[in-house]
C-alpha cells in the first residue's frame, strides 16, 4: 500500500465545544490508484488530507505514506507528497516558469535539472505559451493546472488534491480531469477530495464516502451504485402530500420496489426493473395527484442519500 491510514481521529476542543472532525477511519490506497474521498462540506475530507500531508496533527491513529510515518517523520514524508490545496498558493510575484523552477530548486534540483523539469511540465500541461505570464494573468482553470504541475515537479509518490475543481467552469473542470488522468503516466498515485459526485464517478478507481468523520462506504463507483439493489430511481412529485402512508404501504408492497423514501413534495422510489411498473405507480398515486414523474439511473449522490438521508451538497 502506498497510503495506509489506521484508526485515524481528529478532535478539536475548546472551552465551549468538542468537535470530532475525523472519527477512527481506516483506509488504504494502492500504488497507481486514483482514489476519492466523497462527501459534503464538513464530512472530514479536508481534515483527513491535512493529516496525511503533515499540516494537521491527529488526535489518534497513524498515517504512512510510502512506508514513512507522517507524524513521526514529517520532513521525510513530504518528499513523497505533492499537495494542491483548495486555495490558490501560486506565488503571484513569480512567472509561471519561476513558480515551477523554484519549487524544483527547493527540492534539491540543480539549476539545469530545475530548468529542464520546468520546461517538461510546461509542455505536459500545455502551458508553453504562458511561460512568462504571472498567475494573475491566467484563468482559474489554467492556474489550477499550474498548481498541479508544481505539486508533481519533485516527482512525489502521492499527489493529494483537495477539492480540485472548486470554482472552475465546466470546460476548465474537464481540462483539469484530463490533466489528472495523465498523472498515471508519471507513476503518481492520486488521492482527491470532492463533493461533486460526477467528478468522483468520472475520475476515481475507488471512492470512500464520508460523513460526520466516518467512512460510510468504500468501493469502486460502479459497485457502490450496484449495491443499492436498484437500477432505476423514480421520483414522484405529488399535489397532495398529506396522509401518504397508505400510498407508501401500497408502493412498498410492489415486487419491483426495493426501497422508498419521502422527499420534499413527494416520494423517491428505488426500483429493480420497470416493466409494467409505471402504470401501477400512477394508479396507486391517482388520488394524490401526480404533478411530475422522473426516472434516472442510480449515481453516487443516490448512494450517499441512501446512506445518510440527506443531500450530498448540503
Amino acid at each position: 500500500m502506498i497510503v495506509s491510514i489506521s484508526g485515524l481521529s481528529k478532535v478539536y476542543q475548546d472551552k465551549n465545544q468538542r468537535v470530532t472532525a475525523v472519527d477512527g477511519i481506516d483506509l488504504s490506497v494502492e500504488k497507481g490508484e486514483l482514489f476519492g474521498l466523497l462527501g459534503p462540506n464538513g464530512a472530514g475530507k479536508t481534515t483527513t488530507i491535512g493529516i496525511c500531508t503533515t499540516r494537521i496533527l491527529p488526535t489518534r491513529g497513524t498515517v504512512n505514506i510510502a512506508g514513512i510515518d507522517v507524524v513521526a517523520h514529517p520532513a521525510a514524508s513530504r518528499r513523497n507528497i505533492g499537495v494542491v490545496p483548495q486555495y490558490n498558493t501560486l506565488d503571484r510575484s513569480l512567472t509561471i516558469f519561476e513558480n515551477l523552477y523554484f519549487h524544483c530548486k527547493y527540492f534539491g534540483y540543480s539549476n539545469a535539472e530545475a530548468r529542464e523539469r520546468s520546461k517538461t511540465l510546461l509542455a505536459q500541461f500545455h502551458l508553453e505559451e504562458r511561460i512568462t505570464s504571472f498567475p494573475s494573468q491566467l484563468s482559474g482553470g489554467l492556474q489550477q493546472r499550474v498548481q498541479i504541475a508544481r505539486a508533481i515537479a519533485h516527482r512525489p509518490a502521492v499527489l493529494f488534491l483537495d477539492e480540485p475543481s472548486a470554482g472552475l467552469d465546466p470546460q476548465s473542470r474537464i481540462a483539469m480531469w484530463d490533466a489528472v488522468r495523465l498523472l498515471r503516466e508519471e507513476g503518481i498515485t492520486v488521492v482527491l477530495t470532492t463533493h461533486y459526485m460526477e467528478e468522483a464517478d468520472e475520475l476515481c478507481d475507488r471512492v470512500a464516502i464520508m460523513d460526520h468523520g466516518k467512512v460510510l462506504a468504500l468501493d469502486a463507483p460502479a459497485h457502490l451504485k450496484t449495491n443499492l439493489g436498484a437500477d432505476t430511481i423514480i421520483e414522484l412529485t405529488l399535489r397532495q402530500n398529506d396522509g401518504k402512508q397508505p400510498l407508501i404501504d401500497r408502493l412498498g408492497a410492489l415486487a419491483q420496489i426495493k426501497g422508498l423514501e419521502e422527499i420534499t413534495g413527494g416520494l423517491r422510489l428505488f426500483a429493480q426493473g420497470t416493466d409494467g411498473l409505471l402504470p401501477e405507480i400512477l394508479q396507486a398515486a391517482n388520488n394524490y395527484g401526480v404533478r411530475d414523474i422522473r426516472m434516472n439511473e442510480p449515481n453516487l449522490e443516490t448512494v450517499f442519500i441512501r446512506l445518510t438521508g440527506r443531500d450530498l451538497r448540503e
